[in-house]
């Protein structure tokens, strides 16, 4: 089932979330693993920290589709099916490319999230919007978050990509 075949629906739109926020907990668990550096006790609780909180939306997304009579995304194919924008780099990382990738998911994902509302919000959702609403803040903090380590670092502390 891929998602370029489904029509938008508050649930598409759910089931979408729930893949992006499988790869961004992934994708953090990953950072945690492979950050290294001046910064690396601070980033590889950062990253946990980012991996539990990103986890923990996965059920509510979930139970928000199972209210709204469908079955969530489950399994790594139907994941993969669902077309996440967001997509891991391959190859070396620096510390640098690891927050910047981490930024530029939570950017799009907030970008998503905000669309989502409007869309529940028209369809006459409230529950979904109310639910994309505290999830997006999950995001924008984390996004801050990042933001903060790379305006702030000294120079050299994070290396450019």
């Amino acid at each position: 089932m891929a998602v370029e075949s489904e029509p938008k629906t508050v649930v598409t739109i759910l089931q979408h979330q729930i893949a992006n926020a499988y790869v961004l907990y992934l994708n953090y668990k990953r950072y945690h693993w492979r950050v290294f550096g001046p910064l690396f006790r601070d980033l590889h609780l950062l990253f946990d920290e980012h991996a539990a909180a990103i986890l923990a939306t996965i059920d509510d997304l979930g139970e928000r589709v199972r209210i709204l009579g469908a079955d969530p995304v489950a399994t790594p194919q139907a994941i993969l099916d669902w077309h996440t924008v967001l997509a891991p780099r391959v190859g070396e990382h620096t510390v640098r490319t690891m927050i910047d990738e981490a930024l530029a998911n939570h950017r799009r994902v907030i970008a998503e999230m905000r669309e989502g509302i409007e869309f529940a919000m028209q369809r006459g959702d409230p529950g979904t919007a109310d639910l994309l609403t505290r999830l997006v803040q999950v995001h924008e903090k984390q996004e801050w978050f990042l933001r903060e380590v790379v305006d702030r670092a000294p120079d050299g502390l994070i290396r450019e990509a």
